[in-house]
């Protein structure tokens, strides 16, 4: 009689449990990476990186399951294979009824595009898998320019480290403390495109020509940006509206405060807000403002109870016997709820770093998340920063006068985006 083969298997880190039972065709949960190269992309080559990859991130190989209490990862033997790009940007990963990998590899002449669900990952998570397959892709495409260099990615961390659960490792046990007052947030309407498709309108950027303006108003970038996106939002709310609070979720990246090369989620969110029907619309009130919501946010405390928050219901003896269906319903309430209380989102995931011997083959990076409503996300490569704007609705006014912004300010703003069919 032949053993039974025991299935590899892991939980989902706290923060990805809200994922599975909140996925839907408006909200796919997906994000992608792409890096658009010189040369045209070699699909067999770009096919041998991703195998090479693959092996360091043992947790790309999973496909998510659900238990009587739980979702989990369990290993399959889906092989990842390298498509040309034939899907709308952030198309479903996670299917409960058809279990696929969650994350895809594509090309389209010089880009290589990389989407991944976020129950896997978070983007600071994501960006070592796919820093990792570009940077074979180059040294497998280009043998024999790199025959006699060393090349060193900055990302030496163990297969054991990127599988860490650093919500669990952090967890303190203390009980999460009553929430603060939830604050009236204005939420952006307006029609939507067809067919749950969103429009991407990207802005590329000299890095060094904005950071000479962000010094100016003496300020970080993602404050910078977060208050010129408020005031672009504030030029859109109805006057009957302009009580509502604009509120900004910005998710943290809490490795930059606590030691953890995990590939998997490790973030945090804060929302700041700002009421322009009470205070002044100047840029620099509503930066200062800002300065001073990141500084009470982006304290030890604040960040502990974040942790603690997203790890307590795991913990909770009481809570884990809830059969997992039930959960669902509590998970569906609970991030309507958090839907309710920002009006949007900018995601600044910073600066993305490669060997120098590889930069003469890459042109830029860039990010964007798929949204039920208005996301931006920011990263930089070289001199390049590119804005992403994501937005499930027909109007573009927002992202306009957000980049209009920056050019009446005299920063070179080169647009991009992708076609949308409005009927």
């Amino acid at each position: 009689m032949k053993n039974k083969k025991v299935s590899e298997w892991s939980k989902l880190d706290n923060a990805a449990k809200i994922f599975p039972p909140n996925s839907k065709n408006s909200d796919t949960k997906v994000f992608r990476f792409a890096c658009e190269l010189y040369d045209n992309v070699d699909k067999q080559a770009l096919q041998q990186a991703l195998d090479i990859t693959i092996e360091a991130f043992p947790l790309y190989k999973s496909i998510i399951k659900s238990g009587l209490f739980w979702y989990y990862f369990e290993k399959s033997r889906f092989k990842a294979v390298v498509t040309e790009e034939n899907l709308p940007p952030c198309s479903t990963l996670y299917d409960k009824n058809n279990k696929t990998l969650l994350f895809r590899v594509m090309f389209y002449k010089k880009r290589i595009s990389f989407e991944v669900y976020h129950a896997l990952s978070d983007g600071a998570g994501a960006i070592q898998f796919f820093k990792t397959l570009v940077f074979h892709y180059i040294t497998i495409k280009y043998e024999s320019f790199f025959k006699d260099k060393v090349l060193v990615l900055d990302n030496d961390a163990s297969r054991t480290q990127k599988m860490d659960d650093s919500f669990q490792k952090y967890y303190s046990g203390n009980r999460p403390a009553s929430k603060k007052k939830t604050i009236k947030a204005y939420k952006l309407r307006g029609l939507k495109l067809p067919e749950y498709r969103i429009r991407v309108i990207e802005g590329v950027i000299p890095v060094d020509c904005i950071l000479a303006i962000v010094k100016e108003h003496k300020t970080s970038l993602t404050i910078f940006l977060a208050a010129v996106l408020m005031c672009a939002i504030n030029e859109e709310i109805p006057a009957r509206m302009k009580n509502r609070s604009v509120v900004l979720s910005i998710p943290v990246n809490l490795r930059n405060y606590y030691y953890s090369q995990t590939a998997r989620n490790f973030f945090g969110v804060i929302n700041v807000d700002y009421n322009f029907s009470t205070r002044s619309n100047d840029l620099d009130e509503v930066i200062e403002h800002l300065k001073n919501s990141f500084k009470e946010n982006l304290t030890p405390e604040h960040l502990e109870k974040r942790i603690n928050t997203l790890s307590y219901l795991e913990h909770n003896y009481f809570l884990r016997i809830i059969p997992l269906a039930i959960k669902d319903v509590v998970l569906k309430i609970a991030n309507n709820i958090v839907d309710k209380s920002y009006t949007s989102t900018l995601s600044n995931v910073g600066k993305i770093n490669m060997p120098d011997e590889m930069k003469q083959f890459i042109s830029s990076f860039d990010i964007f998340v798929s949204t039920s409503k208005l996301q931006a996300c920011v990263c930089s490569y070289e001199n390049k920063l590119r804005i992403s704007f994501t937005s499930a609705f027909i109007s573009t006014e927002i992202q306009r006068r957000f980049f209009k912004t920056l050019a009446d300010m005299g920063i070179p703003v080169n647009i991009e985006s992708n076609k949308v069919d409005e009927e």
